[in-house]
């Protein structure tokens, strides 16, 4: 399968790091395809959210080994390939929903109860 600007990102993580790097770092998380390299991350996040980035950070996520069958066979989950992302400043990309503040939710009225008689 050729790999296209349209299936690069995978999903952006929503770990509690992951949010807390967005938060204080201003970097993005995102999960990628196997096979991309930064400059195919670069030009997707450009075409696709029309924004500036200055860095592209690469690490592999090893997956984990089980033991099934009592421990006769040992299975291993898939890699991931995760990318961290610096736009340049004056870009940014909203993915996690932190950025608008939301109005605080009306308080509810206590309900009638019925009088026992």
């Amino acid at each position: 399968m050729a790999i296209n600007v349209y299936n690069v990102i995978k999903r952006p993580l929503l770990s509690e790091k992951a949010q807390k790097i967005n938060q204080e770092q201003g970097k993005l998380v995102l999960e990628v395809h196997a096979h991309a390299n930064k400059p195919l991350i670069k030009s997707a996040l450009k075409k696709l959210f029309n924004v500036e980035v200055e860095k592209v950070n690469i690490l592999i996520r090893k997956g984990k080994t089980r033991n099934v069958l009592r421990g006769r066979i040992t299975t291993k989950g898939s890699d991931k390939k995760i990318a961290w992302v610096t736009l340049k400043k004056g870009y940014s990309l909203d993915l996690f929903g932190t950025g608008e503040k939301q109005a605080a939710p009306k308080e509810r009225e206590p309900r009638e109860t019925k009088e026992k008689k």
